[in-house]
């Protein structure tokens, strides 16, 4: 047996109902850097656990060498309610003690950028308290790292800052990281090797996910195992993969070759012509349109987790022990004139004003009408200190605060697939709100097209929670009994058990299935209503990476509009056709993915200032005209010559764009070049004319690659340099 620095001899463990190992070794060296996947409830935080000593097997034992330190985060966080975050995250270093040092600065600015030092944690939101935790951890020296979901409650930057800290956290053959996330992208940046929980055992796979993909279907592949839909579904996630962004990486992490011969068959993710035809005919060709929309609010709004206004906390004297953040993004702050016949107007009411939500709450409680519940107001200020103005006929109200949307035209169509990033509290959930009709703008028209159905998977479960007493069999029984899905027809019981489920939990109550259960059912009761609006606001909560790949699957074949908001980026990436930010009051569009948008945020970061990325995008439209225009814009740019001083801000921005163009075309060129060298190995060997015609289209096909790879190296140089 290998001599671990921490493992596993024999160990088995079972518990009341579920045996989780059945006579396993296993173990970490140094230097590993391990991802551990597996379905929910197979072990994988009990492994964890194991490890740390928090859990004794019921035979065989942990072995750890001598010394070793190891430290763990947590799903649930031990802090103490009553200490302070400076206390219970710094462990009472003062200011100079962290400061001084690049790398807890680094880590204190990226966790805790925006909180005030002096805050009680049990005053603190679920997120905010998981970003202390996680700082608490990685200000200290580990010999082995454990992180059980690290990137709950992170938006998109933070998980990228996390991903290169752990990178670079130890040197070469030094320290071990073991890491349970259902984050793909996060596995595939992070780890060198992967372990799979499943069945009571942990089978090691060398590389990261994307070659522990390619190493699981090769198995299946050998084996013949019998479980068919999920063999098919690893297959079709391998093929993304390969086709996709990571495989155009410059480091890839499984091989190419071997990984096309497993794909071959398998055909493109989702007939995206098709699929847009079928929503045309659902849905006509308006769906939603928002018109020069602004949307202010005048106090903080949004889920418990979005972090307070850095701005204002630091401009307040009362507010000290304010850290500085990292990536502080803008905020845009202004104010709207707003023509209303009373203040129980929906655009103040929306916006926050408290004189309109208090015209509300007062004509609830007299039982009138909203629109008699006012009379003339004479111009004063409101609590927030903003002012309010109003005639005795018509009023103006004047409404001052943060812009969530400045001024926003976006057009999205019938089959569109959009994805929407952006830093927590960017307002990305009260965006998805103004495009359901839930909000109703400050300024500016949202026009819905007349058959359009919405459904809306938000992040909290509280419809699936009043089916609690119900079984599933019941409330099954309250829709069709067969739906249409890729050309075939299904029953409600045969989607649920391609969600996950099996025929047994039918009787099972809604109250008592798991976090990741509840998940499921609410997508699948959203499908079952066939709206032709799909919307879903951080869909993978709670879901292991085997049952995103089965949700994957079945939007692949979703026949309607669809927008998702999400920091998993490889979700995003993966079920969606165009990403957006929402940055700074703006909606951009992202022609290289998610990559752009950390680009412009980390080129924001060392300029110091945000104005030139602002001011390069159309003027805040989102629509795909505009898109399209800035796309042309910035290829224009990546077409002169190098530059030799250093890029600014927008050159910088414009010159990423090129350079994400290029990689995607060269992609389709390496498809074109594979399908004619397919044509001429199948190809008459005695027809030579059409032999002759099929390698001037190849030598076209190499000659555009070959200038397209030079721009590309040119382009590279000017952006490291």
């Amino acid at each position: 047996m290998p001599t671990y620095d921490l493992g596993l001899e024999h160990v088995s463990l079972s518990f009341a109902t579920k045996t989780i190992f059945t006579d396993v070794t296993q173990g970490v060296f140094e230097g590993d850097r391990i991802g551990i996947v597996g379905r929910n409830g197979d072990g994988k935080s009990t492994l964890l656990r194991l490890f740390s000593g928090e859990q004794q097997p019921d035979s065989g034992r942990v072995i750890t060498r001598n010394g070793l330190t190891f430290g763990m985060l947590k799903q649930r966080d031990p802090l103490d309610d009553n200490a302070t975050l400076r206390e219970a995250a710094l462990e009472g270093r003062e200011d100079y003690e962290w400061a001084s040092d690049t790398s807890s600065r680094e880590i204190v600015e990226a966790l805790l950028g925006g909180m005030s030092l002096d805050a009680k944690i049990g005053s603190l939101s679920g997120g905010q308290r998981r970003r202390a935790d996680l700082a608490r951890l990685l200000l200290k020296d580990w010999d082995i790292l454990a992180l059980d979901e690290p990137t709950n409650h992170l938006d998109v930057v933070t998980i990228h800052w996390l991903a290169e800290h752990l990178k670079n956290r130890w040197a070469s053959g030094q320290g071990a990281l073991l890491l349970v996330t259902h984050d793909r992208w996060f596995l595939d940046e992070v780890c060198e090797s992967m372990w799979e929980v499943h069945d009571g055992q942990i089978d090691p796979f060398e590389g990261g996910y994307s070659a522990y993909m390619l190493q699981r279907v090769e198995r299946d592949r050998q084996a013949d195992v019998r479980e068919e839909r999920r063999r098919n579904l690893a297959r079709k996630e391998l093929a993304w993969l390969s086709r996709g962004a990571r495989a155009r990486s410059t480091k890839q992490k499984f091989h190419v070759k071997q990984a096309r011969e497993l794909i071959a068959d398998v055909p493109p993710m989702r007939n995206t012509l098709e699929l847009k035809q079928m929503a045309t005919s659902r849905l006509g060709k308006q769906v939603v349109d928002l018109i020069d929309v602004t949307q202010i609010f005048e106090h903080a709004r949004g889920d418990a987790d979005i972090d307070p206004d850095v701005a204002d906390m630091e401009a307040s004297a009362s507010r000290v022990d304010v850290v500085p953040a990292m990536y502080a993004e803008p905020q845009v702050r202004g104010s709207i004139e707003v023509a209303v016949d009373d203040l129980t107007d929906p655009r103040l009411v929306d916006a926050g004003v408290p004189e309109a939500v208090n015209a509300v709450a007062q004509a609830a409680q007299d039982g009138t009408e909203t629109s008699d519940a006012t009379g003339a107001v004479q111009g004063h200020d409101d609590v927030q200190g903003n002012r309010i103005e109003a005639t005795s006929a018509a009023k103006t109200v004047t409404v001052t605060g943060r812009k969530i949307l400045d001024d926003v035209t976006w057009l999205i169509g019938p089959g569109d697939r959009i994805g929407i990033v952006g830093a927590n509290g960017a307002g990305k959930s009260t965006l998805l709100s103004i495009l359901d009709g839930t909000i109703t703008p400050t300024a500016g028209h949202v026009n819905i097209g007349k058959t359009v159905k919405f459904a809306v998977l938000s992040q909290r479960l509280d419809e699936l929670e009043k089916l609690g007493k119900y079984k599933i069999k019941e409330v099954l029984s309250r829709y069709k009994p067969s739906y249409v899905v890729d050309g075939k027809e299904v029953t409600p019981a045969q989607l649920m058990e391609r969600l996950g489920f099996s025929s047994a939990q039918l009787m099972t109550p809604i109250r008592d299935l798991s976090g990741g259960q509840k998940r499921r059912m609410q997508l699948l009761l959203i499908l079952l209503d066939e709206p032709n609006v799909l919307i879903l606001d951080e869909p993978g909560n709670d879901l292991d990476t085997d049952m995103l790949a089965v949700m994957e699957d079945l939007l692949d074949t979703w026949p309607g509009t669809l927008i998702v908001v999400s920091h998993d980026r490889y979700l995003l990436e993966r079920v969606t056709d165009e990403q957006y930010a929402l940055i700074g009051g703006k909606v951009r569009h992202l022609p290289g993915g998610v990559g752009d948008y950390l680009d412009m945020v980390e080129q924001a970061r060392k300029d110091g200032d945000w104005s030139a990325i602002l001011g390069t995008e159309n003027n805040g439209r989102g629509d795909k005209a505009g898109s399209e225009g800035s796309v042309a814009q910035a290829g224009d740019a990546g077409s002169e010559q190098p530059q030799t001083r250093k890029l600014g801000g927008k050159e910088f921005h414009q010159v990423s764009k090129r350079v994400s163009a290029i990689e995607r075309k060269l992609a389709k060129l390496e498809e074109s070049r594979a399908d004619i060298e397919a044509k001429m190995a199948a190809h008459d060997s005695s027809d030579f004319a059409g032999l002759n015609e099929l390698n001037t289209q190849l030598t076209a096909v190499n000659d555009e690659k070959d200038a397209l790879e030079a721009e590309w190296l040119e382009l590279s140089e000017e952006l490291e340099g």
